[in-house]
């Protein structure tokens, strides 16, 4: 018995390690054949997507091409078309690569397209051997074989190949497949420069497609009709409102085609109305009757075409896009064909698109602010999407410095000074090209608004005393011409920034100060101070920079010159009042001519007037600045010295001076930046440089058509389809009075209902419902009557048998 136990447990045993290899091997097995299986398809997939790592001798490559295996001839097409985006010569593989177009293998197909294609021109008569093969797939079942071989054929620029391919057109536009037939749309263009002389064949193919059904084939056709005749606007009359219903399925590429074939249209065939509205105002509860009855002139609008607001309305839906270059191209749209409510539906997609990379960002920039120089007030509730933020660039930041300063009037006071703040925090930035944006954005504010100007005014002379020379010389310049335009009101302010010399190192920022002394200083004889500074100034002549130097000397003169005036003035008081003669005081707008040149005395005897006081400090001061430019090294600094010189010289006639020092200068105004790009079409190369770019772009709009000009409304109407209103749908009544139309024809017994509409339709069902129910009342109360008469003669026939009885 034990023996049996012992022998049954080793069976047992040896069964459990017999499974135990038999497991091992099976798993070993498998793992064995994946590896092998993953090598495989790893080695087949880095040989299709990778390229070749060295090229092979030219009779191995041959060789390759000339294979049977299909695997070989992929092996080798690559690496042709791996040398010939090298910049390879691979013309001695023509005629062994173009042979392998008739392989049934699609790659091989593609592969073998893309090397004509490259070398069709070079070779084309080696490429006219491959047309009857190309020819041939035109009828291959596989649609996708179909549209490649209508892509080549087209592509081979052989004009010998012309008609072929014309009728290869024709054959596509007819094709069952959309992708066919839309490929027989990209190749018109091609045929066409390819020879000209076919354009009335490509008029007609062009025609059929415009008006295809599918939204993708219609695009191309739009974009094919743009290459080659944009001005045949006839051929869009029938297809207009079908193609403003596809316009949203398009891709990007074909709507904004569209866009731009539709902006055009309407210049040339939807004239611009408009009428006077009167505005209607609220009238209060103690005003009379009579003040409503006065004519008001009213304000004009702008009355849309109902085309145009088909396609205005359609436009909308694609400001949702995620392609930018569309959300750009309906903006324009709406500037140039829209009223002001579409303008103002653009505004936030066009703002959207600042969350996007820094280099849309920069394109998008330039596209809001033309549209915010149109309506600023709209973007004032957007005023945080253009905050400055520390990694935008110099251009990102001056455009939104741009944009602050556009829709500043149109602000609220706290949002002013949000403004105003970000402004001043800028101008301590790092960036010397940001700091002097950010000053002459603080300048348009104060120009824009004149209740501010006093704030900004504040702010720019807090950045006088800076030890930046360029934050100080940009401020002053703004501050310059700040008060140029009230200059009564700044003479104190002059004052302040003539103390300021001594501590201003910049030779700009010192220029512009000794220019504002000598203009606006002697406007008050009591404050002037122009002697005083000039005597500060001479004793550092020597030290100053040339453009200091320059004013200095244009500040004596102008010294010198009302010191003149002032002597004069004190001898023409002195003297006794003549009895025949008195001088009128010179004017500088006058009319009479000045001759500086004239040597003979006047007829009239003037009073003489003596020459000024030597002693006196101003001519001496006038006379040490003449010596000190005079041997300075600046040859523009004593030209300029001599001339004034030569106009003082006689203390007697100081008229053609004054013309020359003291006449009033006009008051600066900065106006934005983007003024110059105004009229630029929105998202063209042209309004980011800020200069037409290119003629006949296909961006430039025709002008509006004269009304009474236009085609008639009738010509957009589509054949076979009824009267649509202006969104293109149908009205549900209208369907529903044409079914009726319908069913009551079919009915023999009546006649054609012609003209009944659908309220019509319901009261009728109303009052069929209402004699039905009589009917079936009369009908009640008739069984009533005669159940009752029945009952009656059983009780009488009941009563007779009783009686019998």
């Amino acid at each position: 018995m034990e023996s049996i136990s012992r022998m049954s447990s080793m069976l047992e045993t040896g069964q459990c390690h017999v499974d135990y290899a038999l497991t091992q091997l099976l798993t070993k097995r498998t793992a064995r054949d994946l590896t092998l299986e993953a090598a495989q398809s790893a080695g087949t997939a880095r040989s299709l997507n990778t390229r070749p790592s060295r090229d092979l001798p030219f009779l191995q490559v041959k060789k390759l091409l000339d294979s049977r295996n299909d695997r070989e001839i992929l092996d080798g097409l690559r690496r042709v078309i791996s040398m010939m985006y090298r910049s390879k010569l691979c013309l001695p593989y023509f005629s062994s690569v173009v042979k392998n177009v008739a392989s049934p293998n699609i790659e091989i197909k593609k592969l073998v397209y893309i090397f004509l294609l490259h070398y069709a021109e070079s070779e084309p008569d080696l490429a006219l051997l491959s047309i009857n093969t190309i020819q041939k797939s035109l009828t291959d079942q596989n649609p996708q074989v179909r549209a490649m071989a209508l892509r080549v054929m087209s592509g081979i620029r052989v004009p010998v190949i012309s008609q072929i391919v014309s009728l290869a057109i024709k054959r596509g536009c007819g094709d069952m497949s959309p992708y066919v037939r839309k490929a027989a749309a990209f190749a018109i263009p091609k045929c066409y420069k390819l020879d000209p002389n076919t354009m009335p064949q490509l008029l007609d193919y062009l025609a059929t497609l415009l008006g295809d059904k599918q939204y993708y084939v219609a695009g191309s056709a739009v974009t094919a009709f743009l290459d080659i005749c944009p001005d045949r606007v006839d051929l869009i009359h029938k297809h207009y409102r079908s193609l403003v219903r596809k316009l949203v399925d398009m891709d990007e590429w074909s709507q904004l085609a569209t866009l731009r074939l539709m902006s055009i249209y309407a210049r040339k065939c939807l004239p611009r109305r408009t009428a006077k509205m009167k505005i209607s105002k609220t009238r209060g509860f103690y005003d009379d009757d009579a003040s409503d009855e006065e004519d008001s002139p009213g304000e004009e609008v702008q009355i849309l075409d109902p085309d145009l607001e088909m396609f205005l309305k359609a436009c909308r839906s694609l400001l949702h896009s995620r392609n930018s270059s569309v959300i750009v191209s309906v903006a324009r749209c709406f500037l140039d064909l829209g009223t002001s409510e579409y303008i103002d539906s653009a505004i936030g997609p066009l703002v959207a698109l600042l969350r996007r990379s820094q280099d849309i960002q920069h394109v998008a920039l330039y596209n809001i602010v033309d549209v915010c120089l149109a309506r600023p007030e709209r973007f004032v509730c957007y005023v945080n999407h253009f905050l400055v933020h520390a990694t935008d660039s110099f251009d990102v930041a001056r455009l939104k410095f741009e944009i602050w300063t556009l829709i500043y009037p149109h602000c609220e006071p706290h949002i002013r000074d949000m403004i105003l703040c970000e402004l001043e925090h800028f101008t301590r930035a790092l960036n010397p090209q940001i700091v002097q944006e950010s000053v002459r954005a603080i300048g348009r504010c104060a120009q824009s608004d004149s209740n501010a100007s006093a704030r900004c005014l504040k702010l720019l002379l807090e950045q006088v005393s800076s030890i930046d020379g360029n934050l100080a010389a940009e401020s002053l310049t703004v501050i310059r011409h700040l008060i140029q335009q009230d200059p009564q009101s700044h003479i104190k302010t002059v004052i302040r920034l003539a103390k300021n010399l001594d501590t201003t190192p910049n030779p700009e920022a010192r220029a512009t100060i000794i220019w504002l002394v000598g203009e606006f200083a002697a406007i008050d004889d009591e404050n002037n101070i122009a002697p005083d500074v000039l005597r500060i100034l001479a004793k550092g002549f020597a030290g100053e920079s040339e453009p200091a130097k320059l004013q200095i000397v244009l500040l004596a003169a102008k010294v010198y010159l009302h010191h003149l005036h002032r002597i004069r003035e004190q001898n023409l008081q002195s003297l006794q009042p003549p009895s025949t003669y008195q001088e009128e005081p010179f004017h500088l707008d006058s009319d009479e001519p000045l001759d500086p040149f004239a040597t003979s005395s006047p007829p009239r005897t003037q009073p003489s007037i003596e020459p000024s006081n030597l002693d006196h400090p101003i001519p001496k001061l006038w006379t040490y600045i003449l010596l000190l430019a005079r041997y300075d090294t600046s040859y523009d600094l004593r030209d300029r010295t001599r001339t004034y010189r030569a106009l003082l010289a006689d203390p007697s006639s100081t008229q053609l001076a004054s013309l020359l020092l003291l006449a009033p200068k006009p008051v600066p105004h900065a106006p934005s930046p983007s003024e110059n790009r105004k009229g630029l079409p929105l998202g063209s190369t042209s309004l980011i440089l800020g200069m037409k770019v290119g003629v006949g772009t296909g961006l430039e709009l025709p002008e509006w058509v004269k009304e009474g000009e236009e085609p008639d409304a009738g010509v957009r109407d589509e054949v076979g389809a009824g009267r649509e209103v202006a969104g293109g749908e149908r009205p549900a009544g209208e369907a529903l009075d044409k079914a009726l139309r319908v069913e009551r024809e079919r009915d023999k017994g009546k006649g054609t209902v012609v003209g009944k509409s659908l309220e019509d339709w319901l009261d009728e069902e109303e009052k069929e419902g209402g004699s039905a129910d009589e009917t079936e009342t009369d009908q009640s109360s008739e069984y009533e009557e005669i159940t009752e008469s029945e009952d009656e003669e059983e009780n009488e026939d009941e009563g007779k048998g009783l009686v019998s009885r």
